[in-house]
């Protein structure tokens, strides 16, 4: 089967899953190649999936600016300076500090798979290797500056829909289309899935 014909195929198959579960728009009314329909309040939550995939498409620069130095990929500090920062601004908009704190400690870490994967691609193939090194002070960190405050605003605005019984499966449609629109291969859609778990708290 030719690459094109199996995303469209398992595209097709996870709209289809996603639409039994919460209700959206049948897919056999949609063009496998067009991102699936859905009814008002899944669309809510892809303002999150959408921020999520940008984050993670930023993880390559991240990788790139790091591939082949000394610097780790785990950053403890950075990564407690990030935590500490989103958890006092969860308190300003009204939010649980402790469940920002989790939502984002799950973009970080989805953000460290791809760029582990990444890795592993780049010592494998080596003409896969970036060929540039972005500045991640002056070029990297101001676009992840600039997601986090989008997450943050887009948190409060779902918060209603994400307190309710359907998030998860609403999430989780969510989470195809933004896979779709962002065209994201295997290795930054595992990422997305691993950036959604505290979205919904225990019911995703």
């Amino acid at each position: 089967m030719r690459p094109h014909r199996l995303r469209s195929v398992l595209i097709s198959v996870c709209v289809t899953s996603a639409v039994a579960l919460s209700g959206a728009v049948p897919a056999a009314a949609q063009s496998p190649d067009a991102p699936p329909r859905t009814v008002a309040g899944a669309h809510s939550l892809s303002v999150l999936t959408d921020l999520f995939a940008e984050r993670l498409l930023v993880a390559d620069k991240v990788a790139a600016a790091k591939y082949g130095t000394s610097t780790p990929i785990d950053d403890p500090v950075r990564e407690k300076a990030i935590l500490d920062d989103v958890a006092a601004r969860a308190v300003g908009l009204g939010l649980d500090p402790d469940a920002v704190t989790a939502v984002f400690r799950d973009q970080i870490e989805a953000n460290k798979l791809v760029q582990r994967g990444l890795y592993a691609r780049w010592d494998a193939h080596p003409e896969e290797r970036p060929t540039e090194r972005p500045d991640l002070v002056k070029e990297v960190r101001p676009v992840l500056d600039r997601i986090t405050t989008q997450v943050l605003t887009a948190l409060a605005d779902t918060e209603p829909l994400r307190a309710g019984a359907s998030c998860g499966p609403r999430l989780r449609l969510a989470a195809i289309r933004s896979t779709y629109t962002h065209h994201l291969d295997l290795l930054h859609a595992e990422g997305l899935v691993r950036a959604l778990p505290s979205v919904c708290g225990e019911r995703s």
